[in-house]
């Protein structure tokens, strides 16, 4: 298991979680980032496969709860709110960070997809 962050801030201007670890890895990570790579059912695809979520390049972030000291877990401005990050995921999500974001570049462009949000 990864050790806890020394330091969690949420910009709010800027959309970006930023999350230090110990070891001095810092990870600059965009809500929109982690809102599309949530660890919840919901997103992974409830054992089958991870769900393409469109439409949150503008996704904030109201709340940050710790959950025991394993974790936290984020309350999206769009209602998603059942995903634990725990510290391993916060890390992984650090150092994936680019590969991720280009697959769900293209997994967009594949499907016709968007970033932004869709106005009815």
């Amino acid at each position: 298991m990864a050790d806890a962050p020394t330091d969690i801030t949420l910009h709010q201007k800027s959309k970006v979680l930023e999350v230090v670890f110990e070891d001095g890895a810092t990870y600059n990570l965009p809500l929109e980032y982690l809102r599309v790579y949530s660890p919840s059912a919901e997103v992974r695809g409830h054992g089958g496969p991870m769900q393409l979520v469109t439409g949150k390049k503008d996704v904030g972030v109201d709340k940050i709860e710790p959950v025991g000291n394993y974790a936290v877990q984020l309350h999206f401005d769009d209602g998603h709110n059942t995903g634990i990050f725990s510290w391993q995921t916060l890390r992984d999500m650090g150092e994936q960070y680019e590969a991720n974001w280009n697959d769900y570049i293209k997994r967009l462009e594949d499907a016709g997809a968007s970033r932004d949000k869709l106005w009815h």
